[in-house]
This record gives C-alpha cells, sequence and structure tokens, in this order.
C-alpha cells in the first residue's frame, strides 16, 4: 500500500524511480485516435487519412497502437482499458473521440468532441478525465458537410455550432481513477443527466488486448473470458500473465475479437463471427455479433443506467493483475481508495502551488499539469518493419523503401512519451518534447529526464547525428531546442545530477556536428535549416528546395544555433566543474557560438536601417534580397544570450560572469522597441508571430504573400491545420521570456525600455519579462464574468457547467487570445505552469 500523509505521492515517485515499485507500470497510455497515422498507413501513395479513415476504426485492428476514451493502458500497451457509451440513438457506439481529417477540415485536422484532463499525479495514482455527450444524435454527418462547405477564409465549424447543446441536454461523465497498488486500480464512473427529464445511458468499460498475433510475427494469442456471474473478465496474456476486471452485479459481459471486420469493410470473409466491432453492433443494433461463450480479446461490461433529470448515476470496475480482487472490492476498499488518492493529489498540488496565487490562477495551474501527465502515450514503431511489411499482409508497394522515412530505417519505438496532443498529433515530436519536459520538471523530474535521454538514444537518433523531428517526415529539421531543454530540467532538478548532463552531452555533440555540416552548406557561420517548426510563417515553404542557384540564409536557424553553441558551452563549463576533461569542449562550443555571431551582425540577417533581422535569398552570383517580413524568425536571435560561466580554475560560479548574446545592446533596445509595440507584435496575450503591421502592409514575392492572419491559416502549407502568421504560441513566447530574464540577470537596472513602447512608462528588463507573463497567463484566468480570453467568443464555454474546464490550446488568436487548432496541445501550453510559479517567486512577479 502506498504511504499516508502530505508526502504519500512524493514517496510514490521516489519508489518508482528507486525501481523499489513500478507507480508508473501503469497509466493513461492510450491514444485517443490510432487512424489516420503514419504507422497504420500501407498505402500507395502515403495518403493515411484515406487509408484508416475514421470509418474504419470501430471495425479494423491497430497494427501499432491503440485508442479510447479515458483509456489506461500498461507501459507495453499490452492491455487497453477505457470506456465506451451509447446514448440510445447514435449509429455507432461512442469509443473515441470524433473528429475531422485533414482533407477534410477547412482548416486542416479537428477533434470535434469536447473533454478534458482535470487532474493526475505524476504516478497516476488519482486521475479525473470529464467528457460531454449529448442526449441528442451525435452531428456526425452534419460536422463533414459543414466543413467541406467552408473555405480558408471562414473559421472552423465546431461542435457547439450544430446547436446540439443548446436545449442544456448532455450527459456528464466523469471518470476517475485510483490506485490502490501499481497493478490494482479502481475505475469510478459517474454520469450526471443535464438534461431536463430522465434518459438512458449505455456505459460499457472495455478492456482488450492489443493485437499482436495477426500479423505473422507472433501467433501467440491471450484471452479474455467473463467470470462465472457474467459481472466481470478474466484475461490471460503470456507476457502480462492474468488480470482482472470486477464489476458488479448490474453489468452484463460481452466478448469479442479485437480483429479486423474485413467482411464489412472488404467483403472478405472474417476470421472471426465477433470481430472488433461486434460488441458495438450487438449494442446499438442487436445483431449476434459477440462470442456465445463468452470468450475472446477483447470484452466490455455492459451497465444500462436510467438517470432523473439533474440526478447522477455511478458505475465502479476495477482492475487487478495476478489476482481476482471479488465484488466486495468494489464497497468499503474501493470508497476508501478513492477517497485517499484524491485527497493525497490535493495535499501534493497545495505543496507545488504557491501561497500567493489566486484560486483560478492554482486551477489553471493544476490543470494544464494534469493534461500534460495525462498527454503521455505508448508508441510502438519499426520503421523497419512498418517498411518490409508483416508475413501475414499485402506486401507494401516497393517504392516504399525509397519514400517516407526509409531513411530511418534503425528507428524502433516501444516507449510511454509525451505527445503534443493524444488526438491531433498523436505521435512525439522531437521540439515539442523539449518543451513538455521543462514543464514536466515541475512534477517530474525524472521523467523529465528520461524523455529527454529517449531522443538522444541509438533507438531514435541517426547515426549522422540528426534528431528525429515527427511521425510524418522524421528528417524533417525541428529547432534544435534539446540542450537548452537539457540545461532548464538539469537547473529545477536542483542542478546536481551532472550524470544526466552527461549522458545528453555527448549525443548533443554529434546533433552539434550534424547541423555544423548539413545546414551551413558554406561554412560561413550562416545557416540554412528548413521550416524549422514554424509551418508557414516564410514567403513559400521553406522546407522545400529552392530554384536552382538560390539560398535562404536564414535569421532564426542562425539564432537557434548560436543559442545551441551557448547551451553546449554552458553544460560544458558546468561537467567542467567536476572534470577539467571538459574544458576544451567549453572552449570550442563558445568559438562556435562567436564565429557565428561575428558572421550574424558583420554580413548575415541583421538590417541595420530597419533594426530588425531577417531572412536573406543570395544568388550563386553574390547578391543578396531580404525578405522583410517581421516575424518570430526576425525575433528567435534574441534567444541565444547566457552568460559566462564561472573561471574553471577557481569554481567559484559567482565570480567572473558577463552576458554573452547574438545581439548586442542597441539591437536589443532596437528589437524590444517592436516587440512591445501594440501595433506590432505586442498583443494583449503575448508576442504575436506576424507583426500586426503586416495586416495593411503584406509581403509580396514572386507571386508568394505574407499578411498578418491572427486566427486560422488561409494557406494550405503543411496541410494548413497550424498557422504561424499572426497567432501567439507559447513555446517561443516562453523562450522570450527566458531571454528577457537572462538579460535582465546581467544587465540589471541599467537598461529600462518603455512597456508598451511609446508609453512613457519605463520598466527594466526582469519587469517586461513579469509583463508579459502575465499576459499569457491570462489566456486562462476568468475575467470576473465566467469567461477567459481562450475561449472566445463561444456563449457555451461560459455556462456553469463549463467554465472552469480549460482547454490547453496549440496556438491562440493574435488579437482576442481565443483558443486555436489542436485544443489539447497540453505539451508545450503546460509551460503555462512555471510561468505561475515564476509570477508568485520570493519578491518578485506581483
Amino acid at each position: 500500500m502506498a504511504p499516508a500523509g502530505e508526502g504519500a505521492e512524493r514517496a510514490r515517485l521516489a519508489a518508482a524511480d528507486g525501481g523499489d515499485q513500478p507507480w508508473r507500470a501503469w497509466g493513461p497510455y492510450v491514444s485517443e485516435r490510432a487512424w489516420g497515422t503514419v504507422r497504420e498507413d500501407y498505402s500507395a501513395d502515403g495518403d493515411a487519412w484515406r487509408y484508416f479513415p475514421h470509418d474504419h476504426a470501430r471495425s479494423r485492428a491497430y497494427r501499432w497502437s491503440e485508442d479510447g476514451l479515458a483509456g489506461v493502458c500498461d507501459a507495453d500497451q499490452t492491455w487497453c482499458l477505457a470506456l465506451a457509451l451509447w446514448n440510445g440513438v447514435d449509429p455507432i457506439l461512442k469509443e473515441r473521440i470524433f473528429g475531422l481529417s485533414g482533407p477534410e477540415g477547412n482548416h486542416g485536422e479537428d477533434a470535434k468532441e469536447y473533454w478534458w484532463y482535470l487532474d493526475s499525479t505524476p504516478t497516476h495514482s488519482w486521475m479525473r478525465w470529464r467528457y460531454h455527450y449529448p442526449h441528442a444524435p451525435f452531428p456526425y454527418d452534419r460536422l463533414v458537410a459543414e466543413a467541406a462547405n467552408r473555405s480558408r477564409e471562414q473559421p472552423e465549424f465546431e461542435l457547439a455550432d450544430t446547436g446540439v447543446f443548446d436545449d442544456g441536454r448532455y450527459w456528464i461523465v466523469t471518470v476517475d481513477y485510483a490506485k490502490a497498488a501499481p497493478d490494482d486500480l479502481c475505475m469510478r464512473i459517474r454520469v450526471h443527466n443535464h438534461g431536463d427529464g430522465a434518459a438512458t445511458l449505455h456505459v460499457l468499460p472495455t478492456l482488450w488486448f492489443r493485437n499482436t498475433w495477426s500479423w505473422g510475427r507472433d501467433d501467440r494469442r491471450p484471452t479474455i473470458r467473463a467470470t462465472g456471474d457474467g459481472h466481470g473478465l478474466v484475461a490471460e496474456h503470456h507476457a502480462a500473465g492474468t488480470i482482472t476486471l470486477t464489476g458488479d452485479a448490474t453489468s452484463r459481459a460481452l466478448l469479442c475479437d479485437n480483429e479486423t471486420n474485413s467482411e464489412r469493410l472488404w467483403g472478405v470473409p472474417n476470421r472471426t463471427c465477433s470481430p472488433k466491432d461486434g460488441i458495438g453492433d450487438h449494442v446499438v443494433h442487436g445483431a449476434a455479433t459477440v462470442d456465445p461463450g463468452g470468450v475472446g480479446t477483447k470484452g466490455a461490461l455492459h451497465h444500462v443506467v436510467t438517470v432523473e433529470a439533474g440526478a447522477t448515476a455511478e458505475i465502479r470496475v476495477r482492475l487487478a493483475g495476478g489476482r481476482s480482487t471479488g465484488p466486495a472490492a468494489l464497497d468499503a476498499a474501493f470508497a476508501t481508495t478513492m477517497a485517499a488518492r484524491e485527497a493525497e493529489a490535493d495535499e501534493f498540488y497545495a505543496s507545488l502551488t504557491p501561497a500567493t496565487a489566486s484560486d483560478d490562477e492554482a486551477l489553471v495551474l493544476r490543470q494544464a499539469l494534469a493534461g500534460l501527465l495525462w498527454s503521455k502515450q505508448y508508441y510502438g514503431y519499426s520503421t523497419y518493419q512498418w517498411l518490409e511489411g508483416d508475413p501475414a499482409e499485402p506486401t507494401p508497394p516497393a517504392d516504399r523503401w525509397s519514400g517516407r522515412n526509409s531513411g530511418w530505417r534503425h528507428l524502433y519505438a516501444h516507449d510511454v512519451i509525451s505527445m503534443p496532443d493524444k488526438w491531433e498529433y498523436p505521435w512525439f515530436a522531437a521540439w515539442d518534447l523539449a518543451f513538455h519536459c521543462i514543464a514536466l520538471a515541475v512534477v517530474d523530474p525524472s521523467l523529465a529526464k528520461q524523455q529527454l535521454l529517449l531522443m538522444c538514444s541509438p533507438r531514435y537518433q541517426h547515426p549522422n547525428g540528426q534528431l528525429p523531428a515527427y511521425e510524418w517526415s522524421f528528417g524533417d529539421v525541428n529547432p534544435p531546442v534539446h540542450a537548452a531543454a537539457v540545461l532548464a530540467v538539469f537547473e529545477a532538478d536542483g542542478a546536481t545530477d551532472t550524470e544526466f548532463l552527461e549522458r545528453a552531452f555527448h549525443p548533443l555533440i554529434a546533433n552539434f556536428t550534424w547541423w555544423v555540416n548539413r545546414k551551413d552548406p558554406d561554412g560561413n557561420g550562416l545557416f540554412e535549416g528548413g521550416f524549422l517548426g514554424l509551418d508557414n510563417i516564410g514567403v513559400f515553404d521553406r522546407s522545400m528546395p529552392l530554384p536552382t542557384g538560390l539560398h535562404l540564409e536564414q535569421a532564426d536557424s542562425t539564432g537557434w544555433m548560436v543559442a545551441y553553441a551557448l547551451a553546449m558551452y554552458r553544460i560544458a563549463t558546468t561537467l567542467a566543474l567536476g572534470d577539467r576533461v571538459y574544458e576544451d569542449a567549453a572552449v570550442t562550443f563558445l568559438r562556435h557560438a562567436l564565429a557565428i555571431t561575428v558572421a550574424a551582425r558583420s554580413q548575415g540577417p541583421w538590417d541595420d536601417e530597419d533594426g530588425f533581422f531577417y531572412d536573406t535569398l543570395r544568388f550563386d552570383d553574390g547578391r543578396r534580397s531580404r525578405l522583410r517580413v517581421r516575424s518570430m524568425v526576425g525575433l528567435v536571435p534574441l534567444l541565444a544570450v547566457t552568460h559566462t560561466g564561472p573561471d574553471m580554475a577557481d569554481g567559484d560560479p559567482r565570480r567572473h560572469r558577463e552576458v554573452l548574446s547574438l545581439v548586442d545592446e542597441q539591437q536589443l533596445r532596437r528589437l524590444l522597441a517592436r516587440l512591445l509595440d501594440p501595433s506590432e507584435f505586442l498583443s494583449p496575450h503575448g508576442i504575436r508571430s506576424v507583426s500586426a503591421y503586416h495586416r495593411d502592409h503584406p509581403v509580396t514575392v514572386d507571386g508568394h504573400s505574407v499578411s498578418y492572419e491572427p486566427a486560422e491559416s488561409r494557406t494550405a502549407m503543411f496541410g494548413g491545420n497550424s498557422n504561424w502568421r499572426g497567432p501567439v504560441w507559447f513555446p517561443l513566447n516562453y523562450l522570450l521570456v527566458e531571454a528577457l530574464r537572462r538579460f535582465g540577470d546581467e544587465l540589471g537596472e541599467d537598461v529600462r525600455v518603455d512597456d508598451p513602447a511609446g508609453s512613457g512608462t519605463p520598466l527594466t528588463l526582469h519587469e517586461v519579462a513579469d509583463d508579459l507573463t502575465r499576459r499569457l497567463v491570462g489566456l486562462f484566468l476568468d475575467d470576473g464574468t465566467g469567461s477567459r480570453p481562450v475561449f472566445g467568443s463561444t456563449a457555451l464555454f461560459r455556462d456553469e457547467a463549463w467554465r472552469d474546464l480549460i482547454p490547453f490550446h496549440e496556438y491562440f488568436h493574435g488579437d482576442s487570445g481565443a483558443g486555436l487548432g489542436a485544443s489539447h496541445q497540453t505539451g508545450w501550453t503546460a509551460l503555462v505552469a512555471p510561468l505561475i510559479l515564476w509570477l508568485h517567486r520570493p519578491g518578485g512577479g506581483r
């Protein structure tokens, strides 16, 4: 049993870190979308969305992962436990979040449901998930049709826009999990009828095995059986052993197989009479598609509850490894475990939350971290096996060996990884992950370190030194932020774990070398790099080859490389305090930083007339043409700032410090004059990704144009599902705050700037950083009327049942602050948590 008291969750973390008890072994590691991913795409044309659409998901076994509602699984995703629902009128069982594919959406892929991660401890000893499910038929067809009829000039059509919640008739479904032991999980499902009359809901907690037996590589087949009383399930697996799902007397076990219904999809005879969608067809249509003997590889405990208006029904199930808990385990022991874990979670977050934080800030802090912790996902993928195909399946087209990700045949993933968004981005992205780890360090620094080291491991990092970008193209180029994240996590964890620094440092040397050799083709210190995570920010697609005779020297790439060199310098100087072998490495990286800085200042992207950094087109004949778009690209050089380390001879970190930065003081002042100008970059909610100046002054080059677009993207570049042409993005705003603090640390009271520009209110750089922090945090705070900027103009979200349920979006409207893009990108938007903590640091922020 877990220890009681204020330190119970921290004691569980310590036990997990020490290898004493595997408290992290079970967790919310199930994706919310496995359909439409690269892993599941075996098509000839590489169109993942069309090859495996949502309509196939309920009927087709996944090859690499699983998805579900409020899903949990073991760290190897041997088994999964998730929720299924049916309101009695929908055409299908609700087993996963619905949304539009990239080609269907007028702004790319988009989830069309409302769910929230409300709570989680780092060990997942306590978790809470919430979902709002209409009484009326879910408007699948209307959502698809409306999106198809809208242009990129129009906003997305969302579920709230259908009016399905207007009469207030919907279910509030809350799922709570509490661990009695690392392999003993209590699941409580509460369904509240928000309608004005009695209503009936089918509730099906569902246990299944990930299909590993149908592909011709391992034919060992697990089993799930109904218990003798028909109220529980017993599952047997060759690796996981025995696990039991116990239900109460109101439940009825239904069994089918987690295998493809090939007859429905392709008119080919099935291998089983009760395929993957068998339970759904039985519940919704009364079909004889469940196993009459109560055996299969997917099982549900079917509950039918009728609930009066305003009332709540509660369903309890319990999953335990290696033993049967028995019906009594759903009574007093169940309630005791639930109450204890919730109280311990309250104590954990109370110890983390500053005493001066408001109740609303505490709410935002906790939900941000909960979303971050819920967004961990099992990620399994062997690129070689994917390229080769499986023995029991059709052979993939031959040109796959020279197509997507064919240069990453070494990549083998079988890990739990922090995901950007488990519906829209259910795969790792290396630069996103760096920011996730900065936020993770607030609650689970050991996990943050493990995640950073994973990307540098031989299973992921390319032999040439490159770090994988993301599943759609491992070879694409993301900003090199890994070293900065390593430093941030090291410092957040007390700056003592030099073994972690050392383990990260060596593969990062290889990665830095890859950058120098591949992205500075002329060796002049001015870097290229591609889109660098900023999608459509450029006049044209920066990830595509330019016409012969043209080169793009990128302001952001050059700035990132100085920041990278400075971070490596800081790591090396820290390691040199204990081992002088690292002194030469420190000098080497300092020389890199200085050489690139000299190039950037003398012949590179700085435009002295405009006082800004621009990308530059360079022609083979030596001519240069600046792309005069004032965007985040030109602000990245501000991020290249640190201080000199200690004199390694005396080892005193308090002596011999001075600022090192790409920009000098004059450039800093000129950049801040634009950054803090409300008519340019400064919005009420952070720094815009493109200056509002371009609203009326677009930049056009060879027919390609960039203007200020504060909301969704109006271009199809990168699928059109994200927009860097005006909205506020959290990751670079966070880095700007950090850079301002570093400048403030070194320049102190000597440098003051007007904030806002032209206001006549000079502030120190620390005060400017605090002001920007408050703007970013304010995106999520209640304005006193039940509204939050992130809600935008959606009146429904101001309703009492919704107003404290906070979405953490991918990016935010450059003028209003409304949330845009992926609605659960808590990974990097969880950076609001360390920002709240910073505001309430002793002696500052308020």
